[in-house]
């Protein structure tokens, strides 16, 4: 395959993943928004929209541009800015000219669903959202991708260009995962005092906004704590969005694409996911969920870079 193609394939895939990922952020935290009391020493409020921008790194820049933070200037930044890369109009806008150029290389099913995605997102303005109501709206966002991802599983072959398109998938998935982890664990990590009601619905509110919690229920039917929601979400490979889940496809997908033995971006791939197969909770709490979280998302990091420099850069023939 041309590394333009599984290129534009592997990115197709990763930036309909944002849109999902993106609207399940802001899922959590409109949730978390509405908990009383407060996130560490901020007031929940307030706290959870601060949150959503640190999860995607854009904390400096959304303030260079707005100076505070307030529930109605994230959500139109995060949804509708088209400046903004990370915006769910900008993903599913990238994705539709990543199918566009690739039509040959996707069926007529996932073309159509990500163009309908994109015709309707394109004119959408916040009176619409409003109107909607921010919950449906999401839920329709959540919607728009889970199409996407269905009929591509329905329709496409199972050939390489359907493995380039589940790398992008479960390499976004990981880095939202870890992101979302980390901001939401966050107090927990610090040794912060956290009221056990407020704790209780602010694990929930993560496990609902990732549609795993009748899943967690049915494996931990105890209480809902911290420890039980970071073991779900890290370890069990059973949890779709498990860091173990999608580092599993992650080297499956190498191991199928690679034609090297010594490929490094394999060999990284296998250690990532060790550390997500292998990894035990209490372990990692010792360790820091935090410091932990953040070198998994450092490796995750170094690895896409291998996976571009091998499987999508072309060396010139001299």
């Amino acid at each position: 395959m041309l590394c333009r193609t599984a290129s534009d394939l592997y990115w197709l895939a990763r930036h309909m993943e944002r849109v999902d990922n993106t609207a399940r952020l802001l899922d959590l935290a409109q949730r978390t928004s509405l908990l009383p009391g407060r996130i560490g020493a901020r007031r929940a409020s307030a706290g959870a929209w601060e949150l959503a921008l640190e999860a995607l790194d854009l904390g400096t820049p959304y303030l260079q541009r707005y100076g505070k933070v307030d529930a109605e200037s994230v959500l139109q930044y995060l949804i509708l800015d088209p400046e903004q890369p990370s915006s769910i109009i900008s993903a599913i806008r990238a994705a539709r000219e990543s199918g566009r150029a690739q039509r040959g290389a996707i069926t007529a099913e996932m073309y159509e669903a990500l163009n309908t995605s994109y015709l309707s997102m394109r004119d959408m303005r916040w009176e619409h959202v409003q109107r909607r109501g921010l919950a449906e709206f999401l839920e329709w966002v959540k919607g728009c991708a889970g199409a996407f991802r269905g009929v591509t599983i329905g329709t496409m072959g199972r050939d390489e260009g359907y493995e380039f398109l589940r790398l992008g998938t479960f390499s976004e998935r990981a880095d939202c995962s870890v992101r979302l982890m980390d901001v939401n664990f966050a107090p927990v990590d610090d040794g912060q005092v956290v009221d056990g009601s407020t704790e209780y619905y602010r694990m929930s509110a993560l496990l609902q906004a990732l549609s795993a919690f009748e899943h967690f229920r049915k494996l931990y039917r105890d209480t809902v704590s911290p420890e039980r929601v970071a073991e779900f979400l890290i370890l069990r490979a059973d949890s779709p969005r498990s860091l173990a889940s999608s580092s599993s496809a992650i080297l499956s997908v190498l191991q199928r694409l690679s034609n090297q033995h010594d490929s490094e971006a394999k060999r990284r791939a296998g250690i990532l996911a060790a550390h997500a197969q292998y990894g035990r909770i209490r372990e990692i709490y010792a360790t820091g969920l935090h410091l932990w979280l953040t070198d998994y998302l450092l490796q995750l990091y170094r690895l896409s870079d291998h996976i571009s420099n091998e499987l999508f850069v072309t060396t010139a023939v001299a």
